[in-house]
């Protein structure tokens, strides 16, 4: 029944291209992956980052973790297999934003490597730049207002990442950002270089 309804499905090529899109846009379109451990800064960085970009009249998203899962991934757990489904999801809908021209910055701690470079090759060479947001367990867990790592490391909450569940550090992050030593407009201010050096924003200074 599944190749029956495939061989139905034709991909559609509108006439109005990608390339279309980011010359009137005045910028390429990318995905920024933030990846790092729960309270290590990645919404909060990708935010600022949008911010930064928008006073730049740059077509910005922010997919955020706790946000998506408020929808289109609402009937996702969080045990490894659901995880895996949560990231395909995000990556799939992260390729349609780039082709609409859009710079698409997803905050989602994605901890195991398998499944962010599957994220990768979902995308053409030089649209996916990871972005490490490094920060320690010790740093993440004062940060912590909500207590959630509290009640990870008292059992109440299972597959936690960093307690219960690991969390598999890049290997070739385009970018690495220790946030627990740069300040917030430092932190953004490495990113928006990385954005300039590759060619995906024009330097306006």
């Amino acid at each position: 029944m599944d190749g029956i309804k495939k061989q139905h499905i034709i991909w559609h090529h509108a006439t109005v291209t990608r390339k279309r899109r980011n010359d009137q846009n005045g910028h390429k379109s990318v995905v920024l992956w933030f990846t790092g451990l729960s309270g290590a800064g990645k919404s909060t960085l990708a935010h600022a980052v949008e911010e930064e970009l928008h006073q730049l009249s740059c077509r910005t998203i922010v997919l955020d973790g706790d946000n998506v899962r408020h929808g289109l991934c609402s009937d996702l757990t969080f045990i490894d297999s659901d995880r895996k489904e949560n990231l395909r999801r995000i990556a799939e809908m992260s390729k349609l934003f780039v082709e609409a021209g859009v710079i698409t910055l997803a905050a989602f701690i994605s901890p195991f490597r398998e499944d962010r470079e599957k994220v990768r090759s979902l995308m053409s060479q030089g649209d996916f730049l990871e972005v490490f947001v490094d920060c320690s367990m010790e740093i993440c867990e004062e940060r912590d207002v909500k207590g959630i790592y509290k009640r990870a490391r008292a059992g109440e909450i299972l597959n936690f990442t960093g307690i219960s569940s690991p969390y598999e550090t890049p290997d070739d992050a385009e970018l690495v950002i220790k946030t627990d030593s740069k300040t917030l407009e430092e932190s953004v201010d490495e990113v928006m270089k990385m954005l300039i050096d590759r060619g995906v924003i024009v330097n306006e200074n």
